[in-house]
């Protein structure tokens, strides 16, 4: 399935309901829109005999008591044989009870410090959901993706993936973050004190795509929150942001077709493999980074019709507010409250 870019409408995105009137016909239509997403996404080597075969989930490597939690400097293997550095966040349980609490994994936006954005005191304003989370008693799983944090490659600077695809040809960035992405919901069904039947995703920008991305091929996603992570193909003046670039190169396929005016589908198509798990989306009408506020929101609502025919109006949420490519106190609030639902925390 492909789409010509030049033919997409802002305001009338392709129908996901368009001719379907049964199940069966809407599950065909899903499989066609998930080959074209693995297809995109590349070929994922072989896994390393080595990688996740060691009796302990996760190496624990350095250890900091805060305040209300004790934060895990921790490492555990990928699957392609590379180590991913993370921080575990258990919150302190002053009632003396063992109980599993809901765990969320926390994606960061594309900030050099990686993981230490959403997880330390260190971390930008808007941008501490991780650490917030742990405060409200999540179990919070922050892991570095490649080209950020602990993982920029040696030699190259923050944001570059050329020393993956030197390695990788034939794979993507993107399905590198979301192979990795995966084995952190190993790591975090594991964890002692966490709930692996309530596991949430939570990001902003590169972080927040990359949790409606894992939460379409991973069932143990049990609920979203992206925080200015949608976009669609249509109305973006830069739609080559998703192609090959000088600095983090998602999908260089997606340049290849630009050049012949196509695009592999429109984005709200791969957001619907999510469906129906509880998926919140937060945009802003100023973001300067994904300007096109107007497709954002025709690609949200025909979304909102799959939701409603599969009887979860209530799983899905889309807010657009006054604020730019931020994820402000008011909507984190409500994503904490929305996440407080659909993971079953009190």
């Amino acid at each position: 399935m492909s789409y010509r870019l030049s033919e997409l409408k802002v305001d009338q995105p392709p129908q996901l309901l368009q001719g379907i009137e049964t199940d069966e016909q809407w599950a065909a239509k899903r499989e066609r829109i998930k080959r074209a997403w693995l297809e995109l996404l590349g070929e994922e080597p072989e896994i390393a005999p080595s990688a996740g075969t060691s009796p302990k989930p996760y190496e624990v490597i350095g250890k900091v008591e805060e305040a209300d939690h004790t934060r895990l400097d921790i490492r555990y293997p990928a699957n392609d044989g590379d180590t991913i550095g993370a921080y575990l966040l258990l919150p302190r349980d002053s009632s003396g009870e063992k109980t599993k609490r809901p765990a969320i994994l926390a994606l960061h936006p594309t900030a050099e410090s990686g993981r230490r954005d959403t997880a330390t005191k260190e971390g930008r304003d808007n941008r501490r959901y991780g650490l917030e989370l742990v405060s409200r008693g999540y179990v919070v799983l922050a892991p570095d993706s490649i080209g950020f944090g602990s993982r920029i490659y040696p030699g190259a600077v923050p944001f570059q993936t050329a020393p993956f695809y030197e390695r990788y040809p034939k794979w993507t960035a993107v399905g590198k973050m979301l192979s990795d992405h995966r084995r952190a919901l190993d790591v975090l069904g594991a964890v002692e004190e966490a709930d692996p039947a309530r596991i949430g995703v939570i990001g902003h920008s590169l972080g927040g795509y990359n949790g409606w991305f894992l939460a379409g091929l991973d069932e143990r996603v049990r609920a979203v929150v992206s925080s200015c992570g949608f976009a669609m193909f249509a109305g973006d003046p830069e739609p080559n942001r998703w192609g090959q670039r000088e600095w983090f190169s998602h999908f260089p396929a997606v340049t290849k077709g630009l050049q012949k005016d196509t695009v592999p589908f429109e984005w709200h198509e791969i957001a619907a493999l999510a469906a129906p798990v509880p998926l919140f989306m937060w945009s802003g009408m100023d973001d300067r980074i994904f300007p096109n506020a107007e497709a954002i929101v025709s690609g949200m609502k025909d979304l909102g019709t799959l939701y409603k025919r599969a009887g979860a109006s209530e799983a899905f949420q889309f807010w657009l507010g006054a604020a730019g490519h931020d994820f402000p106190g008011q909507a984190r609030e409500l994503a904490y409250t929305f996440l407080d639902r659909w993971l079953g925390h009190q």
